[in-house]
């Protein structure tokens, strides 16, 4: 039974992600902020899905530290639940994502016509050009940058080293650093069929200002996020 209502839940997430994202293709060819409404709209009823069907809620706290226009938002990365929150977290986010991502049918396309900053890992030294040029483009729109400063998904208490991509907008771009922490691979586990009702705790801490030299401002990063995540593993 446990098994069927897991397979259930996941055929359930994925066919309203296809039939949403499907449903509301035609606003891939209005400009850029009304296809942004298109994601909220989309991603809105997901956690609609995921809370009704799924038992699956979450909260937010912290949203008072967010600053007024640009910021980079340095986001733990624990599953697969919070790529499809941003949009919810923040207005209209940049988010920086593996240009592998834009090869998938249909939600390529959104996340390339929303604005996301796609990266090519292969290609180091030219992938973080390309990031800080487009990175630079959306912070002169107030938009916040998200990244992922580990690079990858890391399980609940796992720390992984912090990738320099973080490091060089923040030293680029000349603006704050807010860090988030959350919980959800507690109840959205890396590349598992179960997943756990209950309430997702997502932090966001507050802002790292600009300025600082570019190890001072990794330094307190990680000693920031790192006992932020661990704390909200005990809730």
């Amino acid at each position: 039974m446990k098994i069927l209502r897991a397979v259930w839940f996941n055929l359930t997430f994925y066919i309203t992600n296809i039939v949403m994202s499907s449903l509301l293709s035609p606003m891939l060819l209005l400009p850029r902020p009304l296809i942004v409404k298109g994601v909220e709209i989309w991603l809105g009823t997901v956690a609609w899905v995921e809370k009704h069907l799924g038992g699956i809620d979450y909260r937010v706290i912290g949203r008072e530290h967010l600053p007024q226009g640009a910021y980079i938002l340095a986001s733990k990365h624990q599953s697969e639940w919070e790529t499809f929150k941003l949009h919810l977290i923040v207005k209209d986010p940049a988010i920086v994502l593996k240009r592998e991502l834009l090869d998938i049918p249909l939600i390529g396309w959104w996340m390339s016509r929303s604005g996301s900053i796609a990266i090519d890992r292969s290609a180091r030294t030219q992938a973080l050009s390309n990031m800080t040029k487009a990175a630079r483009k959306a912070a002169s729109e107030g938009r916040p940058i998200v990244i992922f400063p580990e690079g990858t998904r890391a399980a609940p208490g796992e720390s992984r080293p912090y990738k320099t991509g973080v490091a060089a907008l923040y030293q680029e771009l000349n603006i704050p650093v807010v860090p988030m922490a959350l919980n959800s691979g507690l109840l959205w586990p890396k590349n598992s069929l179960f997943k756990k009702r209950g309430m997702i705790t997502v932090e966001i801490l507050p802002p790292i200002p600009a300025g600082l030299p570019r190890e001072a401002m990794m330094q307190r990063l990680r000693d920031e996020l790192e006992p932020a995540a661990l704390r909200l593993l005990k809730e």
